[in-house]
């Protein structure tokens, strides 16, 4: 039996996912969680074989909790989920820990697929992601947003969907001094000089959506 947490901010959304996962015999869903917060804690208790993560959660959000999961439990098996299907997400997540990555805009049956490749110890990519990584590889390397760390990235992320620097502080427990570091740094790097351009940067990568 293959023990799932479902950690998404919109319950129909989980509603769906368990009873997609629960069709099939060899998986029970033993929790949900909203945040990442809720993510952390809930993972902390139930020890779940996967944990099915969507990335875009309000909060902590979805990549700051993964990096908490694994730095604390590094044997956490986890897949990514997210809107986008954009190679940027799926390097992020893969980088800090995750086993799989799957796009919300996939086949419903791919979840159960990419569930027990995770729970097995193997890494899943729906075939077109995996397809777009390799050709996208050297190109993605020279691309200013690549060049991001990940908390920059994730500072990054949070700007452009309209967060302030003291939001971003309270939900990555940051001092609002240190957010301002990373936006400088972002912006330097991005050659952007103000957040509707950091906006903008985002949605020409298919990193956020207009």
């Amino acid at each position: 039996m293959i023990k799932v947490l479902l950690a998404d901010d919109h319950a129909v959304v989980r509603m769906g996912f368990r009873l997609l996962l629960q069709s099939h015999a060899e998986v029970a869903v033993v929790g949900e969680a909203d945040s990442g917060e809720s993510a952390c804690r809930t993972f902390a208790q139930l020890q779940p074989d996967v944990l099915v993560l969507d990335l875009a959660m309000p909060g902590m959000g979805g990549l700051e909790a993964l990096k908490r999961i694994r730095a604390h439990h590094p044997w956490a098996q986890v897949l990514a989920l997210s809107a986008h299907d954009d190679s940027t997400h799926a390097r992020r997540a893969l980088s800090e820990g995750a086993l799989g990555f799957l796009s919300k805009r996939g086949a419903p049956e791919a979840l159960f697929e990419a569930v027990a490749t995770v729970a097995d110890g193997r890494r899943y990519l729906d075939p077109a992601l995996a397809q777009k990584l390799a050709l996208e590889g050297t190109e993605e390397a020279g691309s200013p947003v690549a060049r991001l760390s990940e908390r920059e990235f994730e500072v990054f992320i949070r700007l452009a969907r309209g967060s302030t620097v003291q939001r971003i502080a309270l939900d990555l427990n940051l001092s609002a001094s240190t957010v301002g570091t990373h936006l400088y740094n972002v912006k330097q790097k991005l050659g952007a000089s103000n957040q509707s351009e950091l906006t903008l940067l985002a949605i020409r990568h298919g990193l956020i959506e207009a």
